[in-house]
This record gives C-alpha cells, sequence and structure tokens, in this order.
C-alpha cells in the first residue's frame, strides 16, 4: 500500500492549572487561536469548548501526530497567548485523552458544545472522573485532578 490512512479523532479535555478561571473575555479568542495552532501543525481542531476553567476539543490527527505532541502545541503555544493577553495564566500539567469512533463524532460534538448545560448539573472534576470509570482507565484519585 503506497499511502496510510488513519482515522484517529480524540476527545481531548483539560483544565486550567488549580481550576482558577480563564483571563476575562479570552475564551473565544482562545478556541480560534487553538484552532489555528492545530492547522499550523498538520492537524485539525474539529470543535473545541468549555467553559472558565477548563477546555475540551475533538481533534483529528493524522498518522505522523502523535497525541502527547498535539497537546503540547496546543497547550504550549495557547498558555503563552493567554500570558499575553491577560497574565499569570497556567495549564493543568495533564490532560484526558478519549478515542472516538468516527459513528460517535456528532454525539461528541453536541457534548463539546453544551458544556455549560453540562456543567450546571456535575462538575468539571465529577464529569471526568466518570469518563475514566466509564472507560476503565485505572487511576489514583488523589493525583488524578492534579
Amino acid at each position: 500500500m503506497s499511502h496510510s490512512y488513519s482515522s484517529n479523532r480524540v476527545h481531548l479535555s483539560f483544565s486550567t492549572k488549580g481550576r482558577e478561571s480563564l483571563p476575562k473575555n479570552s475564551s473565544p479568542g482562545c478556541g480560534a487561536y487553538m484552532a489555528g495552532i492545530a492547522k499550523k501543525q498538520g492537524f485539525d481542531a474539529i470543535i473545541l469548548g468549555g467553559i472558565q476553567d477548563h477546555v475540551h476539543e475533538l481533534l483529528l490527527l493524522p498518522p505522523t501526530i502523535p497525541l502527547s505532541k498535539a497537546v503540547q502545541f496546543l497547550k504550549r503555544s495557547s498558555s503563552k497567548w493567554l500570558n499575553e493577553n491577560g497574565g499569570g495564566f497556567a495549564w493543568q500539567e495533564g490532560y484526558g485523552a478519549f478515542s472516538v469512533s468516527a459513528s460517535q463524532t456528532g454525539d461528541v460534538i453536541r457534548y463539546i458544545k453544551n458544556q455549560a448545560a453540562h456543567h450546571a448539573k456535575k462538575s468539571f472534576e465529577q464529569q471526568f472522573l466518570e469518563f475514566l470509570e466509564r472507560r476503565g482507565i485505572t487511576f489514583d484519585p488523589a493525583h488524578v485532578l492534579g
């Protein structure tokens, strides 16, 4: 086979350090900035969203870009941008990344679009722990949320 083909959709989520709020009025610009970073680095951010203390992103990664590298590009670049446009900002050290099948893409997009409604019922922490549990991911509750 002369070409490589893949369908690497990943639902990525990470929080601000210490669950601090994003700088005021930064969310729309930050999302657009992250989408631009993804495109510049050769992958797609299908949708980005979140609320004041965390983000969710649905990424489509080519086989040439490891997930950890994509996350590094997004967090490092957006952190720099947020510091230049609001100061004193940092993302948490880790992240959550969950594979998504093509048939689940629409559901994940709706989920990301409706973050405010989801978090009116459950905190980021509660929802993140549920993500891990539903996927059978082993974690230490004392350290999972940084």
